[in-house]
């Protein structure tokens, strides 16, 4: 699990990087409210200085949504 974890906050610092280069990235982005509602599960949470990064998990499909505040995020599809 730790190895996943790995490749995919990876994946998501250079999606993340790309958007703030203003590139958009591959992912699709959708709110973690709509992702939990799609049947999404919360598989892990990271601490990423002021931020937390949440990864969802649904199959095959997996996102990782950014909160820089309770009101504040975004979340990108990281496969």
């Amino acid at each position: 699990m730790r190895p996943l974890l790995t490749i995919a906050t990876v994946l998501f610092a250079a999606g993340a990087y790309a958007q703030d280069a203003g590139v958009s990235s591959s992912g699709s982005a959708s709110s973690m409210g709509d992702l939990i509602k799609q049947g999404y599960e919360i598989k892990s949470t990271v601490a990423n200085g002021s931020k937390l990064i949440v990864f969802l998990q649904k199959e095959n499909s997996a996102y990782a949504c950014e909160f820089t505040s309770l009101t504040n995020s975004r979340c990108g599809s990281i496969n």
